[in-house]
């Protein structure tokens, strides 16, 4: 925060106070956790490991995975330990929708996110700097990720490709 925002801050309004707080904190967030912040559902198409469904369940969030063909699941917290639930189908509406499928694929994830009212795509490779398997890992190529980009954006639709949604989550936890 500059030394002017500050002095801002200090000699405002309660009002002004408060915005530029919360200004302040938005700022020093990441993408993820700006992006989250206003999210209460997220849609799972796939995912690298239960930590996904797990850590979201846990922060609060309403999870429907999509387990399988036509096979979809909510995440629940139910004494402590996250389970599934099957629902049958995907909800009619959802915030987010994070994906760890092939970039391949995302024009039809894409379309799923539209139909649901989503407001974005989190895309996970699942892959390192290197590109061996990390089910923590965030890493595409320039190229990959430019292509994603455009796919989502050019639905109207925010991206983020980094990084691991269930960091984020429990850091709001």
């Amino acid at each position: 925060m500059s030394r002017n925002a500050r002095f801002a801050w200090r000699s405002g309004s309660e009002e002004s106070k408060k915005l530029t707080a919360e200004g302040y904190i938005l700022a020093r967030m990441s993408d993820g956790a700006r992006l989250l912040a206003g999210v209460r559902s997220v849609v799972l198409i796939d995912w690298p490991s239960r930590d996904v469904p797990d850590a979201l369940a846990r922060a609060g969030f309403t999870v429907i995975s999509n387990d399988g063909p036509d096979e979809y699941n909510a995440y629940e917290v139910d004494g402590g330990v996250v389970t599934p639930r099957d629902v049958g189908h995907l909800p009619d509406r959802a915030d987010l929708v994070y994906t760890h499928r092939p970039i391949g694929e995302l024009p039809e994830i894409v379309d799923t996110a539209k139909k649901i009212g989503a407001q974005a795509v989190w895309i996970q490779s699942g892959r390192d700097a290197t590109g061996a398997k990390d089910p923590c890992g965030c890493w595409l190529s320039a190229e990959d990720s430019r292509k994603a980009r455009e796919i989502v954006e050019r639905a109207g639709l925010s991206y983020i490709d980094a990084p691991y949604i269930a960091g984020v989550a429990r850091r709001r936890d």
